[in-house]
């Protein structure tokens, strides 16, 4: 029996049972699935299935204590796929062995919400290159050991698509891959239960289409058309293009907007259990065809939401999940200097089997949105409205005594739901006070940034940087002036990466150098202690100081103590613990005793002779 046989017969009880369930009756569907996996399996180079051979032998290879992962879009920091694999030095220089490259297949200009509307799965957008230079790419890096991970946007296509373009003209089948209702008598029903995404800028979940005389279903914007899985073609062909792109290099297959991928009337139409079973067939498809490719899903929710997504140790179904809940708290805890709402997420996360993986991040190319458990914070008085509102004025600089300079998203006065946009550097204060040549307070500032790298370094899971972030690359403010660009302030931290800047990481005590030796610093140390494996122990320390999070680590013997200061004055964690230890940062040696901390400092302790 050859390899592909024998990883099929492991799946395909289980994989036809689910797939009937979804489409009953449907056998000869599933068939022609089968039939595609076994294609793409063949065409899978000797490489690639040399390297799904190596991990499979070591399936946890991407939670080792040695992954760094940095996220960045093509155009804005090399122009093109050519000039990444050109700058793949520079990601060694990070440090960096896992890229994310953001959307980069084709979709309309100005139509496109930042490459989230395929118009062809198929192609690379023109700007940015062609098929074979992605596969030059992703070659180039696995000779590096350095994985890519894309986005895979699998819940919509583009308008501009040939299969909406089909449906548009009339025809039916191609209607049928869509959702596409005369009047309005459906759609209605539809919009009684499903929540807006953009209730501002995209109201409602339909779009009339004149030219067609019909409605179509747009939960995001009206050129995304929702795709229909209820259609067993629509299923076996959106896994096809997953294949084809695994087959050009790609490791790690980001699943955009996961939740939403099932439709069903009278529901939200988010998180239903058909999600669960599809994204579960996604996984048994790559263990048969590619199983050295990871899938990671997008479910920017709470974590009982979240979860679910890893599937169960039997019956697993995401790889990877992101660290949303912890990223915004986070945000939140730099906002009010009060870190009990962050404990507690960290008591939350370190409750869960430890075979689960996150991406950690302070920053990505999205927005920050508050989603926080206010029914917890309502013990304190928090309000959910004003609370908001506090933390959108403090992080755009509008709160006395800030210096945060970010930008609003899809503000909603009403709600208080505004979300949050800007850099890590600008978030932190260091843009305003370079401005104003405030020397004192730009140190502080840094030694703030680096504080909330050391504490996302400390977090189980895979960290992820977004480009820029290493050299404390500011807000981009020229996008006010770009006609396609202003109306989404997204774009104010996802600027052009600054080349001529970042050579400043070369120069003695510039920002850039600063930040860049220290972030290095800070990931030479996670890399040097097993207490930073994935499946360390993993608990909080009770600091008797609201400002200070303490979090400890153990594995294999090894201890260490991270002691992170959220606010502006000098604080004293007021642990004590025995004997003598080192600080990692620095290599003092002390007593783990009223450790004092400067202002948003932070130590990571280890015991020492």
């Amino acid at each position: 029996m050859d390899q592909f046989s024998t990883r099929f017969a492991r799946h395909e009880e289980e994989l036809r049972a689910l797939y009937l369930s979804l489409y009953p009756g449907q056998e000869a569907s599933f068939e022609a699935l089968c039939s595609g996996l076994r294609s793409y399996s063949d065409s899978r180079s000797k490489a690639l299935q040399q390297l799904d051979a190596e991990r499979e032998a070591q399936p946890r290879w991407y939670a080792g204590r040695n992954m760094l992962g940095m996220c960045l879009y093509i155009g804005a920091w090399a122009k093109n796929l050519a000039g990444v694999k050109e700058k793949l030095d520079y990601l060694q220089e990070c440090g960096v062995n896992y890229l994310h490259l953001m959307p980069f297949l084709e979709s309309p200009k100005g139509k496109s919400d930042g490459g989230y509307a395929v118009s062809d799965f198929t192609r690379v957008q023109p700007s940015l290159g062609d098929i074979a230079d992605l596969e030059r790419l992703t070659k180039a890096c696995r000779e590096r050991g350095i994985s890519v991970c894309m986005d895979f946007v699998m819940n919509h296509t583009s308008e501009e698509h040939i299969w909406a373009k089909k449906a548009r003209a009339g025809d039916p089948e191609y209607q049928r891959r869509y959702f596409f209702y005369d009047d309005r008598t459906i759609p209605d029903a539809f919009e009684r239960t499903i929540p807006e995404v953009f209730p501002t800028t995209a109201p409602g979940s339909f779009t009339w289409l004149p030219d067609a005389q019909k409605w179509v279903m747009t939960n995001f914007y009206p050129f995304q058309w929702d795709l229909n899985y209820g259609n067993p073609v629509v299923f076996n062909e959106m896994i096809g293009f997953m294949l084809a792109l695994a087959n050009r290099g790609i490791d790690i297959i980001r699943i955009d907007a996961v939740p939403y991928i099932w439709k069903q009337l009278g529901t939200p139409c988010r998180n239903l259990p058909q999600v669960h079973q599809i994204v579960r067939m996604m996984r048994m498809i790559c263990e048969i065809v590619c199983p050295g490719v990871l899938l990671l899903g997008e479910v920017v929710m709470e974590p009982e939401k979240v979860v679910p997504y890893f599937g169960t140790v039997d019956k697993p179904e995401c790889h990877m999940l992101y660290n949303v809940t912890t990223m915004c708290t986070t945000w939140h805890t730099v906002a009010t200097a009060d870190t009990r709402l962050l404990r507690r997420q960290m008591d939350i996360l370190n409750s869960l089997p430890r075979e689960y993986v996150f991406l950690n991040y302070l920053r990505c190319h999205d927005d920050i949105g508050w989603g926080l458990d206010y029914p917890w914070l309502e013990q304190f008085g928090t309000g959910q409205v004003p609370h908001k509102r506090y933390l959108s004025d403090y992080l755009t600089g509008h709160w006395h005594g800030s210096d945060s300079k970010g930008e609003l998203y899809n503000d909603d006065p009403t709600s208080g739901d505004a979300r949050l946009c800007g850099t890590t550097a600008s978030l932190c204060g260091i843009e305003t006070a370079a401005r104003e040549c405030r020397l004192d307070d730009l140190e502080k500032y840094i030694r703030r940034d680096l504080t909330l790298h050391a504490f996302m370094l400390t977090q189980s899971g895979l960290p992820i940087l977004y480009a820029g972030d290493e050299v404390g690359q500011e807000n981009d403010y020229t996008y006010h002036l770009d006609p396609e660009k202003c109306e989404d302030s997204r774009y104010i931290h996802r600027g052009d990466f600054d080349w001529e800047k970042s050579e400043l990481r070369k120069t003695p005590g510039t920002v850039q150098q600063k930040i860049f030796d220290g972030l290095r610093h800070l990931e030479t140390i996670r890399q040097s202690s097993p207490a930073f494996d994935g499946d360390a122990d993993v608990w909080t320390l009770n600091t008797w100081d609201d400002a200070v999070l303490g979090i400890g680590r153990w594995k294999d013997g090894k201890t260490v103590l991270g002691l992170f200061n959220f606010s502006g004055e000098e604080k004293t964690a007021w642990i004590n613990e025995g004997g003598l230890w080192q600080n990692l940062l620095d290599g003092e040696k002390m007593r783990a005793k009223a450790v004092t901390l400067p202002p948003y400092g932070c130590a990571l302790l280890e015991p020492t002779k």
